[in-house]
C-alpha cells in the first residue's frame, strides 16, 4: 500500500477522522466568498463562523420550542 504526506500529516488525518464529523455542504456561486468576508470581520476562520452560527441558530430554536 502506498503511503501518501508525511508522517505528521498522517497522524492529523487520523487524529480528525477519530475526533470529528465531517460536513460538506454546496452554496451558490460567490457564496464562499461571502461567508469568507463575513468570516473575516468576526476575526474567525471560515470553519469557526460556520460553527457558531449553526450553534446559535440550533439554541433559538430550542428556545422557541420551549417558550
Amino acid at each position: 500500500m502506498e503511503r501518501k504526506g508525511t508522517a505528521a500529516t498522517r497522524a492529523k488525518d487520523k487524529y480528525n477522522a477519530a475526533n470529528y464529523d465531517q460536513v460538506k455542504f454546496l452554496v451558490p456561486k460567490g457564496g464562499r466568498a461571502i461567508i469568507d468576508e463575513a468570516a473575516n470581520a468576526a476575526d474567525l476562520s471560515r470553519n469557526a463562523f460556520i460553527a457558531q452560527a449553526i450553534n446559535e441558530k440550533i439554541e433559538r430554536d430550542k428556545k422557541e420550542q420551549e417558550g
